[in-house]
């Protein structure tokens, strides 16, 4: 069920949903959590879809907070939907134009969940100190993805710069299965140590600075980044791990396949598939607490970084 609520105020939204609960039974006591998406009107869909998605695991209010700034008109559009058409949670579109969209945190605080956790989500573009933000400020968890903004590699050094214990990237989400094949490579025989790796990817990807760092802050081994192809989104393609006995190489050899080879073992194929939306923000909202590992690679992509210039 969709309720359109147009040249509305935030707290018509508000007692609309408390008559939808009263009326229709539609009640938040199993959300656990508040989700607010900064979005761009017009771009909504797509990540209301992974998040409706992702509230199957983490049942939510779901906020999407839409802006155009530009417009001439102060005017606030609002949707309600629940039911089929929210997942397992319940989401709230604010459409905002002109001045009424200088006021975000206005817009979202009547909405929030109650004594819940309030994490906010900037699908494309992030604002330079994210943390320092009407909607940073309110939340206990900020989510950015620096590999959709126009450009990556700044938009990661944004994303380093504005650190705070609890923020994290789809760049470094994505590497999930990267670590954990790496690191279940290194749990095989002979057990020796690695003495350099090398790492290659799309220019300006984040996920390929991010393994790098990765890389070079657990084994403390030099790291050579390769950047081949022209698609940020082409993401990793390769990693060589190098030992005394012969490398072990992970190489994604096609789109969602990887190889994974190493001396005196057969070839093994394995699932390696580049995660969308939905995968990412299911476990990025699996954990409220601080990632120490983030903050520690984050420091070591932005050395990596700066040694590229």
């Amino acid at each position: 069920m969709i309720i359109d609520l147009p040249s509305t105020t935030a707290s018509a939204v508000s007692k609309t949903l408390v008559r939808i609960r009263d009326e229709a039974g539609a009640v938040a006591l199993g959300r656990v959590l508040t989700l607010i998406i900064v979005s761009e009107i017009g771009d909504e869909e797509d990540v209301i879809a992974a998040a409706n998605e992702a509230s199957r695991e983490h049942p939510m209010r779901i906020i999407v907070v839409s802006t155009d700034d530009e417009a001439g008109t102060a005017r606030l559009d609002a949707e309600i939907r629940v039911g089929g058409d929210a997942g397992a949670s319940e989401v709230i579109v604010l459409r905002a134009y002109g001045e009424t969209a200088s006021d975000q945190r206005g817009l979202v605080t009547g909405l929030l969940l109650p004594d819940a956790p309030v994490v906010s989500w900037w699908p494309k573009e992030c604002p330079d100190g994210v943390c320092d933000t009407p909607l940073g400020r309110l939340s206990q968890r900020l989510i950015t993805d620096s590999a959709a903004s126009s450009d990556p590699v700044v938009a990661l050094n944004r994303v380093a710069d504005a650190y705070r214990p609890g923020n994290t990237d789809f760049g470094w989400t994505r590497l999930t299965l990267w670590r954990a094949q790496l690191a279940a490579a290194l749990d095989q025989p002979p057990y020796e140590g690695i003495t350099a790796a090398e790492v290659s990817g799309a220019p300006g990807a984040p996920s390929t600075t991010l393994l790098a760092a990765w890389l070079r802050w657990r084994l403390k081994v030099p790291v050579d980044v390769h950047t081949e192809g022209h698609a940020p989104a082409s993401g990793i393609h390769s990693v060589v791990l190098h030992r005394a006995s012969g490398p072990i190489r992970l190489e994604r050899t096609e789109p969602g396949v990887g190889m994974l080879s190493q001396p005196g073992q057969p070839q093994h194929e394995i699932s390696l598939p580049r995660r969308g939306l939905r995968e990412c923000l299911a476990e990025e909202l699996r954990r409220l607490d601080p990632d120490d590992v983030f903050g520690a690679v984050l420091s070591e992509a932005r050395e990596i970084s700066l040694a590229a210039r």
